[in-house]
């Protein structure tokens, strides 16, 4: 399994566009040692040429432009991308549904409570039927299914699995205050071939016992590492959230929860990566002690180009 990591920031991705913090301004001027991060999208392959899309970031375009293996080969009008996954309905992950308007007929796998929103609230895919249209695949992942596994057609060797995780819903959506099954999943993505595990979860609020379970069997997590720590987004006079009102678990915890590096360090997987970071998270800076400390404990940070081969 070729996995591709397209962008590895949080919304806004880094530099975020409007922010002057120290970090933001710090890569800017050059006076921090940090790699510009678009927002968080991934593409699963097993071999090389064909790629499933796991989120739609709006920085699709630029994604798809620096990176060869998503370049067109066959014809006037191509795309190696066969199918999109949406992990949940937030901005950052489908609005770039539109930048693919261009192409081919779009298949789309989700939940209902993700198609719900995408055609209602936020009528992407409504919109998209005016373009090139969409062919959906419905995940019964809702009400007492918290899992489901399906398969993406010309994927033959890859396995998926949806799983429900607590998170939340868009602000724009009705579930926000009150979660829904089905408004976030985890993937875990099985290479029938090899036997190689990926579990990814871009968003992830809460690591329980169900989480860990399916977090154990994995060779590699690609998880949540939005922010360090719990009031990270307060004590940089960004906002007045903490991470879990965003639906993030940090990376340390504190005396409620337990932190994202104890849940992988707790796990066998032989490649532990962060991904989708804020620009608030001290870990873009790669001379910081949260750097370092990561370091030690062989957890990596994922960056825009990231490739991993299962």
């Amino acid at each position: 399994m070729k996995i591709l990591v397209l962008g590895s920031g949080a919304g806004g991705g880094f530099p975020q566009w409007n922010c002057n913090c120290r970090q933001c301004a710090g890569q800017r001027l050059g006076g921090l040692t940090a790699h510009a991060r678009t927002q968080s999208s991934i593409a699963v392959s097993s071999d090389g040429e064909s790629w499933v899309l796991l989120n739609a970031s709006p920085d699709i375009g630029q994604q798809l432009r620096s990176h060869p293996q998503l370049h067109p080969r066959q014809g006037l009008r191509n795309t190696p991308i066969k199918a999109v996954v949406l992990m949940d309905a937030q901005i950052d992950h489908v609005t770039g549904l539109l930048g693919m308007r261009e192409g081919p007929c779009i298949d789309i796998y989700a939940t209902p409570c993700v198609f719900e929103d995408l055609t209602t609230v936020f009528p992407v895919l409504s919109v998209l039927e005016h373009y090139c249209g969409t062919r959906w695949h419905m995940l019964p992942v809702a009400g007492t299914e918290t899992s489901a596994a399906f398969t993406v057609d010309g994927f033959a060797s890859l396995r998926f699995t949806a799983v429900a995780i607590p998170g939340k819903a868009p602000p724009y959506s009705p579930h926000r205050r009150e979660q829904t099954v089905g408004d976030n999943i985890a993937l875990l993505i099985e290479d029938l071939d090899e036997g190689a595990r990926l579990f990814y979860s871009p968003g992830l609020a809460e690591v329980g016992a169900h989480e860990l379970e399916w977090m154990h069997g994995a060779d590699c997590l690609l998880v949540d590492g939005t922010f360090w720590v719990e009031d990270e987004m307060q004590h940089a006079g960004l906002s007045s959230k903490t991470a879990s009102e965003m639906g993030h678990l940090p990376q340390i915890g504190n005396d409620a929860r337990i932190g994202m590096v104890d849940v992988m360090l707790a796990t066998a997987a032989r490649r532990k990566v962060l991904i989708h970071i804020n620009n608030s998270n001290p870990i873009l800076d790669e001379a910081s002690v949260q750097r370092r400390m990561l370091d030690s404990h062989g957890i990596e940070v994922a960056y825009d180009g990231m490739e991993i081969t299962l």
